[in-house]
């Protein structure tokens, strides 16, 4: 019975082990990738929003849509829970 206990426990370790030394490697190749694509590609800047572009008064309309379809929703889903 001791040699299986004693077994099972360096199975134990052993097998943590690889995991651990996996996990590591993986770790580090990915941080590997990571610097050298951005080496050769650097991130992407935002694009900035010209302030003549007139994107307020463009979406005021779809608010308004959103606002009276929001409104008869709440009104419907009142009207039907005070039914029952």
């Amino acid at each position: 019975m001791n040699d299986i206990v004693a077994e099972g426990l360096s199975l134990l370790v052993f097998g943590m082990g690889f995991v651990l030394v996996f996990l590591t490697l993986l770790v580090i190749a990915t941080s590997t990738m990571s610097r050298i694509m951005m080496r050769i590609e650097p991130a992407p800047t935002p694009a900035s929003i010209k302030p003549n572009q007139g994107t307020a008064s463009a979406s005021q309309p779809n608010d308004q849509v959103l606002v009276a379809v929001m409104s008869a929703a709440i009104k419907k889903y009142r009207a039907d829970r005070h039914d029952k």
